[in-house]
């Protein structure tokens, strides 16, 4: 198995969570870089995340606003690779990972996780998950 490196992106009207993620030769999937950034900054990002680590596929959430961010990606990057993939349940797991990733504490560990709303957005967690069920389903 070759390493692979993708960019994801949550497209959303106002914000976009981004995603770097880095299958390695082994299999296992690396996070490189992540962050929400606005909306009309992607192509901005893309620069920041090309500067990480060239990535070769840009795989878009199809849900809100995902046509506007393909746009700004071809505009930009007509060479890039684009998959526009499902995000269905991706909120909800984002919600799980942030709160895996950031231990709840006090009254927050008597209620599940899935009922809690994070302190700020998971979007860039929902870009993570759109990278890993395309690597994982290669």
């Amino acid at each position: 198995m070759n390493e692979k490196v993708v960019l994801a992106i949550d497209p959303g009207t106002s914000k976009c969570g981004m995603a770097l993620v880095r299958r390695n030769s082994s299999g296992a999937i690396e996070l490189l870089w992540h962050e929400v950034v606005k909306s009309d900054s992607i192509v901005e990002k893309m620069n920041q995340a090309i500067g990480v680590e060239p990535f070769q596929l840009v795989i878009v959430g199809g849900g809100t606003s995902s046509q506007n961010a393909v746009r700004q990606i071809r505009d930009k990057f007509p060479s890039t690779g684009i998959l526009v993939v499902d995000e269905a349940n991706t909120s909800y797991q984002a919600r799980e990972r942030y709160w895996e990733k950031n231990p709840r504490r006090g009254w927050r560990r008597l209620l599940p996780a899935t009922l809690q709303v994070p302190p700020e957005p998971v979007d860039d967690y929902v870009a993570l998950i759109l990278a890993e069920r395309v690597l994982m389903a290669e």
